[in-house]
């Protein structure tokens, strides 16, 4: 039921020490980390319900040991899909949960019988809700990219590790047997020097040219906006559903595709992408040195230089124009993709047959974080490789909208003498909102 029902901390006390209180204050109260024995149970409560959030539903709800007790989103008609679908699925499983949702997140995070939390929202949201639950004793699995900003990346990775919390980003290729083949093939040097890295996500943000359309009734505009500048509502924001008869959403929304709300392909499927990339040559930790955008003189398409050689751009490397990767080395190519996997020698190629459905129900990854909350250990992908990719992402839609070359320092996360440059590293949030001191 939807319920404004909490358990331990409450609300005006969350208010009065949330980053989004009226008093402004930074510091939240830190819960200890729980000790899990080997049978207990992981409570899972859900922040943001629309079409990914269904999808990491389906594959969390069947993990052994967890239980979704709770969601929240802005939108009304999406809490009560959420509580149909748990409800659903522990009724017909004989199990008993009463499973509650908030129109206010920070109502779940108030709850001490959470653990650990998903986040789906849109992308702008993702470092403050973040940071509000790891403060509040939460293990997080975010989805990527991992923030909005280079500087909301820098911050949520220092609080992750000031509250001691779990941080899984939702970058579910790294638990992937193809693209973890070819990540093997390039790290133990069966191309031999790796030289150049062809990598396709498709095209930068545009501008925000929706036109304005009704608010539907249920849904909390100033809300979702959040930090984000003012943009009017549109449906493609955040599409519409039904539940009688029921019809999900028909598209994506379509925050990501703009400058005002999001980052384009570049961050869609980038984080996705250039994230292979960098775990192939072994930037996990480091990044490139220069973004020259498409168009730039004699550069037809986003470039990216390492500082040992390595050039990676942004560009098709087949007729079907695959969202995916090529490695190419001195000895030899790779190319991959989601249930795609091609190479130069026969001898590199492994079955690459991906199932039917959606991927994010098909890999292992949302198991790999409740493992990792159990044994409070780091997941595949933590936030400081989260961050390192979505800086990636971050440095080309820069280069982009400089329409010029940026230098980059990966070791000090700086750029290199360019004031334009540094104005980029975070945007002005909306009037009430600010990025906390940690």
């Amino acid at each position: 039921m939807n319920s404004n029902k909490k358990n331990g901390l409450n609300r005006r006390s969350f208010l009065q020490t949330s980053m989004l209180g009226a008093a402004g204050l930074t510091v939240l109260p830190a819960f200890g980390s729980r000790i899990f024995k080997p049978n207990d149970t992981i409570n899972l409560g859900f922040i943001g319900l629309g079409r990914q959030a269904m999808y990491l539903l389906s594959g969390f709800i069947k993990i052994d040991g967890v239980k979704v007790l709770a969601g929240t989103d802005v939108y009304g008609i999406k809490r009560k899909r959420f509580e149909k679908r748990v409800n659903d699925h522990y009724t017909n499983s004989g199990n008993n949960v009463n499973v509650e949702t908030y129109e206010d997140y920070r109502d779940l995070l108030a709850r001490k019988d959470i653990d650990a939390v998903v986040i789906a929202t849109p992308d702008h949201w993702h470092a403050l809700i973040a940071i509000d639950a790891v403060r509040t004793g939460k293990d997080v699995y975010l989805e990527k990219p991992l923030t909005f900003t280079i500087l909301e990346g820098k911050v949520l990775r220092k609080a992750v590790r000031k509250y001691n919390r779990i941080l899984a980003v939702g970058s579910q290729q790294r638990s992937d047997p193809n693209f973890q083949h070819a990540v093997k093939l390039v790290q133990d040097g069966k191309l031999g020097e790796i030289e150049h890295i062809y990598v396709h996500v498709g095209a930068p943000p545009k501008p925000y040219d929706e036109p304005r359309e009704i608010l539907p009734i249920d849904l909390d505009w100033d809300m979702w906006l959040g930090p984000n500048p003012y943009v009017h509502y549109n449906h493609v924001l955040d599409p519409p559903i039904s539940l009688n008869p029921e019809k999900n959403e028909q598209l994506w929304g379509a925050w990501r595709w703009y400058k005002e709300t999001g980052g384009g392909f570049t961050t869609d499927w980038g984080a996705h992408m250039f994230d292979i990339a960098q775990w192939g040559i072994g930037m996990d930790g480091g990044g490139p040195v220069e973004i020259i955008p498409g168009g730039y003189e004699d550069y037809k398409v986003l470039t990216y230089k390492y500082a040992n050689g390595i050039t990676m751009t942004e560009e098709p490397f087949n007729e079907k124009k695959t969202k995916g990767v090529k490695f190419v080395g001195k000895d030899g190519w790779i190319e991959v993709a989601r249930g795609y996997f091609k190479g130069s020698d026969k001898s590199y190629e492994r079955s690459a047959k991906q199932e039917s459905g959606p991927y994010e129900t098909k890999v292992g990854h949302h198991a790999n974080f409740i493992e990792a909350v159990r044994n409070r250990k780091d997941p595949v992908v933590p936030v400081e490789i989260g961050h390192r990719t979505c800086t990636v992402c971050n440095l080309g839609n820069i280069a982009f909208d400089l329409r010029r070359p940026i230098k980059w320092d990966p070791v000090k996360e700086e750029f290199v003498d360019d004031l334009q440059a540094d104005l980029y590293m975070h945007r002005e949030y909306r009037k009430g909102y600010k990025l906390p001191v940690i």
